[in-house]
C-alpha cells in the first residue's frame, strides 16, 4: 500500500520567503502524517497570475539549485517522493514545471504543454511528451494543470504504464475535479490532484484537491479554503487491471486505426 497526500494553500504571489514558509508547512504535515508520496500545487515557489515576466524571473529557479528545490530533495531524502509545481528558469527561458525528487535526487521534470490564457505571456510550453517513471516498483505519470482539459494526456500516460496521475494544478475553471472522475475512469488509474486556494490580483483559485481511484470514485478531497494535506492509502496495482467486463479489456479493444484524425492540427 502507498499512502498518496495532496497538499493545497493560498501561496503568495511573487513572494520567496512567504511560499518557502508554507511549502516548509506543509511538508512537516505530511510527514507527521507518515505520507510516502506527495503532490504539492502548480507553480507553489512562486504564485501564479504574474503582472510581468520580470516580477515571474524574480521568483523562478533552477529545477536541480534553489531554494525551493532543495526543501523537496531534503524531504524526499527519508525514502519519500514529492513532486512541485516550479516557475522554472532553463537558460534564459521560463518554463511552468513540475519536478519530481524521490529518495532524495531529481526524478524527473515536465514543462507543461498545454499553456492556460495568459501563461503564455511568460511561459514557453514543454515540447516533451509527460514522463512516465518508476519508483519502489510502481509507475507513475505526470501532468500539470490545464493538461487534464485534453484527454490524449492522460490516455497517453495510461498507455505507457502509469498507474497514478500526480497532477499540480492553479486551477480556476469549475470543471476539472469532476471531470478527473472520468480520467481515472477512462484510463483505469489513481489520479492525485494538488489545487492551490486564494485569490492572485483577479484571480480565485478553487481547492477541492483529491485523489481518485481506477473506478471512478472519489477516495478524498479537501475543502476549498484550507491549507491543508489530505491523504490515501491505495494499491496501485489495482490500476494494472484494465478489464470493464470479462469481454472487454479497455487497451485491447481500442481501435486505434479509427482515432488517426486525433494526430491531425485543425485549421482554425
Amino acid at each position: 500500500m502507498l499512502k498518496i497526500g495532496v497538499a493545497q494553500a493560498d501561496f503568495k504571489l511573487a513572494d520567496r520567503e512567504a511560499n518557502l514558509q508554507i511549502i516548509r508547512r506543509l511538508l512537516e504535515e505530511a510527514a507527521r502524517a507518515g505520507i510516502d508520496a506527495l503532490v504539492l500545487p502548480e507553480l507553489a515557489n512562486s504564485g501564479y497570475n504574474f503582472e510581468s515576466l520580470e516580477q515571474a524571473r524574480s521568483v523562478a529557479e533552477t529545477a536541480s539549485d534553489g531554494p525551493y528545490v532543495s526543501l523537496l530533495r531534503d524531504w524526499s531524502s527519508t525514502g519519500k517522493l514529492v513532486v512541485g509545481g516550479l516557475c522554472e528558469l532553463a537558460g534564459e527561458t521560463l518554463f511552468n514545471s513540475a519536478v519530481v525528487y524521490a529518495d532524495g535526487r531529481l526524478e524527473t521534470v515536465y514543462r507543461k504543454a498545454h499553456l492556460f490564457a495568459n501563461e503564455r505571456n511568460f511561459f514557453k510550453p514543454g515540447s516533451e511528451k509527460p514522463p512516465v517513471f518508476a519508483w519502489h516498483g510502481q509507475k507513475f505519470g505526470l501532468m500539470i494543470c490545464f493538461d487534464w482539459f485534453f484527454p490524449e494526456m492522460a490516455r497517453s500516460l495510461a498507455l505507457r504504464g502509469a498507474q497514478i496521475i500526480l497532477h499540480p494544478a492553479n486551477l480556476v475553471l469549475p470543471w476539472c475535479q469532476k471531470a478527473m472522475l472520468t480520467r481515472s475512469l477512462e484510463n483505469r488509474v489513481f489520479t492525485a490532484t494538488a489545487n492551490r486556494t486564494g485569490i492572485d490580483r483577479d484571480l480565485a483559485f478553487s481547492g477541492l484537491s483529491q485523489i481518485t481511484s481506477p473506478i471512478g470514485e472519489l477516495l478524498v478531497q479537501a475543502d476549498g479554503m484550507s491549507d491543508e494535506v489530505v491523504f490515501a492509502e491505495v494499491d496501485l496495482n489495482k490500476a494494472d487491471n484494465k478489464w470493464v467486463t470479462k469481454q472487454n479489456d479497455l487497451f485491447q479493444c481500442r481501435r486505434p486505426e479509427l482515432y488517426d484524425d486525433l494526430l491531425v492540427k485543425q485549421e482554425k
